[in-house]
């Protein structure tokens, strides 16, 4: 599952929650360090079953992590990692506090379980870092710089037949009404809510981008064309809907035009990317609020 389809403020608060949990165990870890070190009474949290639900980090992890977080790999590795520490410590912890000899096997053990546990954190550490790196700050949106590594990865799958992509260009249409009419901050809000709504309705795997000014690509994964089409009519209908609060007195609504376009193996990322601009244009030019797509202009 990746942190594609989770928005730059979510982003930043998982960022600032792993932060203070890796603090809390770092904290733990120091104090148990001093207690093998100097021998001291271990404390009997750490030697219960449930020992990786007790610590502070645990009672995180359990009890109050980021929802979208729960189901990706790496917090799921995070999961494992830690609760296998701390089974390694207890056994650590009793064998000392029953006065016998600690065999260096199981001190490697514990040094391995305990390093296992801080590359899975800073692992997950970087991806959401890197994935703040590559937001459009405003929108939330994948930045355009990454755009074209992205696309030419998910155009080698589609040359190996391994899965179909579909493009969708999209535009705001009369967007500029808003910011004469509103105000820029107003015209802000009302990108980043289509946005929202947009990642909102995408699988997790489905990338947006924002291409530029008011125009982004969305590109659906595993999606044959026809696929792709309903897909997108059922957002352009849905965004069409959308009250969008900007300060003043009553909701505005705006609609989105769409261009769409197969990510074809025999041809280049650009020529797909022109394909779904020349369907949006047609989709302009043909009234606004409405989906186009390139294949169907092709045949007409």
């Amino acid at each position: 599952m990746a942190l594609t389809y989770i928005n730059r403020e979510e982003l930043q608060r998982m960022l600032e929650q792993l932060d203070q949990a890796l603090y809390n165990h770092i904290q733990w870890h120091s104090s148990l360090i001093r207690t093998i070190a100097c021998r001291l009474p271990c404390n009997k949290h750490d030697v219960l079953p449930n020992a990786y639900e007790e610590c502070l980090f645990g009672q995180w992890y359990y009890n109050n992590p980021p929802k979208k977080l729960k189901n990706h790999p790496g917090f799921v590795a995070i999961g494992e990692a830690h609760k296998h520490m701390h089974q390694v410590t207890s056994h650590l912890l009793l064998t000392l506090e029953a006065g016998r000899p600690l065999d260096p096997l199981e001190y490697d053990n514990f040094a391995n379980a305990l390093e296992r546990l801080r590359l899975e954190l800073s692992s997950l550490k970087h991806e959401i870092e890197m994935s703040l790196y590559t937001r459009d700050p405003l929108t939330g949106a994948i930045n355009r710089a990454d755009m074209l590594p992205t696309l030419r990865e998910l155009h080698e799958m589609v040359k190996r037949q391994s899965q179909q992509c579909v493009l969708a260009m999209l535009d705001l249409d009369h967007f500029k009404k808003v910011n004469d009419k509103c105000g820029h901050p107003a015209g802000d809000k009302v990108l980043s809510s289509i946005v929202h709504y947009i990642t909102e309705h995408l699988r997790p795997y489905d990338k947006l981008f924002r291409y530029g000014g008011e125009e982004f690509l969305l590109c659906t994964q595993q999606t044959e064309l026809t696929d792709g089409y309903e897909r997108v009519e059922s957002l352009r209908e849905g965004i069409a809907e959308l009250p969008i609060d900007v300060g003043r007195r009553d909701p505005i609504n705006i609609t989105v035009s769409f261009g769409v376009a197969a990510l074809d193996p025999s041809v280049s990322i650009e020529q797909c990317l022109e394909r779904a601009d020349t369907a949006l244009y047609t989709a302009k030019s043909e009234g606004r609020n409405c989906t186009r797509v390139w294949e169907h202009l092709k045949k007409a």
